[in-house]
C-alpha cells in the first residue's frame, strides 16, 4: 500500500520539476541533519530561526518559490506556483511552525508588492528575496484587529514636499516586523475622506522612523508590533491608494490564508508518527496501549480525518491555479481550507492526545510543540467564524443554481500562478456559481456511507427552501454560522470525493472518511435544533435528519491496518 502521510525518509517529490525537488529535498535534510534535540530545544527556548533563514538565503529558497515569473529576470526557476508552495508550507509544518510562520508572512508582505503597478517596489522586492530577505504584512492594529475599515495608520501630505507622507501610527501582531526589509502597511490619508483615502505603502523596518516594540508572543515567531514616527514614505513606496489598496488587503489574504491547511497538515503528520509508534509500543494491563477498542477508534478517526485534510487541500490546489475572472470558485474552497482544514487539525491532535495522554506534554517530543500551537492556525488570517460567514455567501446558489465549467485536472505543472495577482475587485461572492455537486457523490453512491451522508446533504437543501433562516435569524450570526458548518461538510465531501477519483483512493477509506461526515453533520443539526432561536420546522427537521453511520468491521480493520503500519514509519534523527 502506498502510504499517504509525508515521510522524510522516503519523501520524493517527483512530480514536480528538477530543481524544485532539489530545494524541497534540500530543505528536509537541513531539518534532519540538525536533528530533533536542536529542533526543540530552539523551541523551548524561543530562538529566532535565523539559521534557517540563512539556508533559504543560501539556497534562495524563497526567493525561487515566491518570485513571479513577471519579476525573475532571467531565471527560469523562479515563479508563483502554488502546488509547490503547498509542499513547501507542508514540510515547513512538519517541523515547526516558527520556521513556516516566517515563511508565512512573507507571503503575505508580498502579496501587495506584486499586486501592485509599482515597477520600483517590485525590483527591490526581487533583489531582496535575491539576497536572502523576508517580509512582512502591516495591516492589523491591536484596537481593530484586521478590520480594513478602520485603521490608525495616518498618512499625512509632507508639507516640505521632500517626500509623499508622513506616517504615524502602531501595528499590532506583524509577523517578521523585526527583520524585513520590505513591510506592505495599509494607512489611510488624513485630507482624504472616505475609502479613496486608503493607501499602501511599504516601509523598511531598518528606518530610524521605524521603531520596534515588542514581540507580542513567546516563541520562535517573531510577531511584532512596531509604531511609525513620522515615517517618511516616498512615491515610489506607495502601492496601492483608494479602493484598489482595500481590494490588495483582502485579496492578499486570499493568497496567504490556504497555508494555513498545509502547515496544519504538516504538524498533524509529524504529530501522528510520534503517537501511533509510542502507542503501539507501550504495554498496559498487560496489553498493548493499540489493543483497547477507544484508542484504536480514536487512531482510525485521527487519521481518516488527517487524509481528508490532504485531499481536500490538494484539490483544492487545482481550483486555484486554474481561477480566472470566469471562475471565481476559489473563493469558497480558499476560505475552506482556513476555516475547516485547519479546525480539522486541531480534532485529529486532539484525538491523538486523548490516547497519550501525558506523554504529549513532554518537552523531548514535537507532539508537545503541536499541541500548544495547533490552535493557532483557526485564528490567523481571519477567526473560524469570519471565514464561515463568508462561506455562507457562497450556499445559495452552491445548493440551488448550478454552472458547467470545463473539467478542470491535477494542476501539478510548472507554471506561473499569475492571476494571484490580478483578481480583481472583492465584491460579487454571492454570484459565483459551481458545478453540480451532487454528481460526484452520486458517482461515489455505491460506498454505502457516501449514500447516507448524500441523504444528509440533499436535506439542507430542503430546510432552506421550506423552512429557511427568517429575517431575525439572518440577522443571528450565532444560528448562521452553525447552518455555515453543516453546508461546509458539504464543500468538504465533495472535493474530497473529487481528489479520491484523482488518486485512487481505495473504498475503505472513502467509507470510514464519511462515517465522521455522517457524525459531525448530526452533531451540527442536534446543535441547531438546540438554538434559542430555531423554529419548531427547524427543529423537526433537525432530528429528522440525523444518521448512524453504516458499521463495517471489516472495513474498520483494513483501515486499521494502514494506520498500525506507520508504527516505527519515521522518527526524526538526535
Amino acid at each position: 500500500m502506498e502510504r499517504l502521510l509525508l515521510n522524510p525518509h522516503d519523501y520524493d517529490p517527483a512530480r514536480f520539476d528538477p530543481n524544485t525537488r532539489r530545494l524541497l529535498r534540500a530543505t528536509i535534510d537541513w531539518f534532519e541533519s540538525r536533528g530533533k534535540r536542536r529542533l526543540l530545544q530552539d523551541d523551548l527556548h524561543a530562538v529566532w530561526p535565523r539559521d534557517f533563514l540563512d539556508f533559504a538565503g543560501g539556497e534562495k529558497l524563497f526567493a525561487t518559490f515566491m518570485t513571479p515569473a513577471a519579476n525573475a529576470g532571467d531565471d527560469p526557476n523562479k515563479r508563483w506556483d502554488a502546488a509547490r508552495n503547498a509542499a513547501l508550507s507542508e514540510i515547513l509544518g512538519f517541523y515547526g511552525l516558527g520556521y513556516w510562520y516566517a515563511w508565512q508572512v512573507t507571503v503575505l508582505g508580498l502579496g501587495p508588492i506584486w499586486m501592485s503597478e509599482n515597477d520600483s517596489a517590485r525590483e527591490r522586492a526581487a533583489e531582496q528575496l535575491d539576497a536572502g530577505g523576508v517580509m512582512a504584512f502591516g495591516l492589523s492594529e491591536r484596537e481593530h484587529g484586521a478590520d480594513v475599515y478602520s485603521t490608525d495608520m495616518l498618512l499625512t501630505p509632507a508639507e516640505d514636499g521632500t517626500v509623499a507622507f508622513r506616517a504615524n501610527g502602531n501595528k499590532y501582531y506583524i509577523g517578521n516586523g523585526n527583520v524585513a526589509g520590505m513591510v506592505s502597511v495599509f494607512g489611510r490619508r488624513t485630507d482624504v475622506e472616505g475609502t479613496d483615502g486608503y493607501v499602501f505603502f511599504v516601509a523598511d523596518s531598518r528606518n530610524l522612523h521605524y521603531r520596534l516594540i515588542d514581540n507580542v508572543v513567546h516563541g520562535q515567531m517573531y510577531v511584532s508590533t512596531f509604531a511609525l514616527r513620522d515615517y517618511p514614505v516616498r512615491e515610489e513606496d506607495i502601492l496601492h491608494t483608494g479602493a484598489d489598496a482595500f481590494s490588495a488587503a483582502l485579496n492578499t489574504v486570499n493568497v496567504g490564508k490556504f497555508n494555513l491547511c498545509t502547515a496544519s497538515i504538516g504538524m498533524c503528520e509529524h504529530a501522528f508518527f510520534e503517537a501511533i509508534t509510542h502507542a503501539h509500543n507501550r504495554i498496559l494491563y498487560g496489553k498493548r496501549v493499540t489493543d483497547f477498542p477507544h484508542v484504536r477508534a480514536n487512531f482510525v478517526d485521527a487519521y481518516t480525518r488527517l487524509v481528508a485534510m490532504k485531499l481536500f487541500s490538494a484539490r483544492a490546489v487545482d481550483y486555484f491555479r486554474s481561477a480566472g475572472l470566469e471562475d471565481r470558485r476559489y473563493l469558497l474552497f480558499n476560505p475552506m481550507t482556513k476555516a475547516k482544514v485547519t479546525s480539522e487539525g486541531e480534532q485529529v491532535i486532539a484525538l491523538l492526545h486523548d490516547v497519550i495522554a501525558a506523554k504529549g506534554y513532554e518537552k523531548d517530543t514535537y507532539f508537545r510543540e503541536v499541541s500548544q500551537l495547533i490552535g493557532t492556525l483557526p485564528k490567523l488570517e481571519g477567526t473560524v467564524h469570519v471565514n464561515v460567514a463568508l462561506i455562507l455567501k457562497f450556499m445559495p446558489n452552491y445548493l440551488f443554481n448550478p454552472a458547467e465549467y470545463p473539467e478542470i485536472g491535477t494542476r501539478m505543472d510548472a507554471a506561473d500562478d499569475a492571476f494571484f495577482w490580478a483578481q480583481g475587485p472583492t465584491r460579487g461572492a454571492a454570484k459565483v456559481q459551481f458545478e453540480d455537486w451532487t454528481r460526484i457523490y452520486n458517482e461515489y453512491s455505491d460506498v454505502p456511507n457516501v449514500a447516507r451522508f448524500l441523504e444528509q446533504a440533499l436535506a439542507l437543501r430542503e430546510l432552506l427552501a421550506s423552512a429557511g433562516p427568517d429575517d431575525a435569524q439572518r440577522e443571528d450570526l450565532d444560528f448562521l454560522l452553525t447552518v455555515g458548518h453543516l453546508f461546509e461538510l458539504i464543500v468538504y465531501g465533495q472535493l474530497i470525493l473529487e481528489q479520491a477519483g484523482i488518486v485512487g483512493l481505495d473504498r475503505d477509506l472513502i467509507g470510514q472518511i464519511f462515517d465522521f461526515q455522517i457524525r459531525d453533520y448530526s452533531r451540527y443539526a442536534v446543535e441547531l435544533h438546540g438554538k434559542p432561536s430555531s423554529t419548531p420546522e427547524q427543529q423537526k427537521w433537525a432530528l429528522d435528519v440525523i444518521r448512524r453511520p453504516v458499521v463495517d468491521t471489516d472495513r474498520f480493520e483494513r483501515v486499521w491496518e494502514q494506520v498500525v503500519a506507520y508504527d516505527g514509519a519515521y522518527e526524526m534523527g538526535p
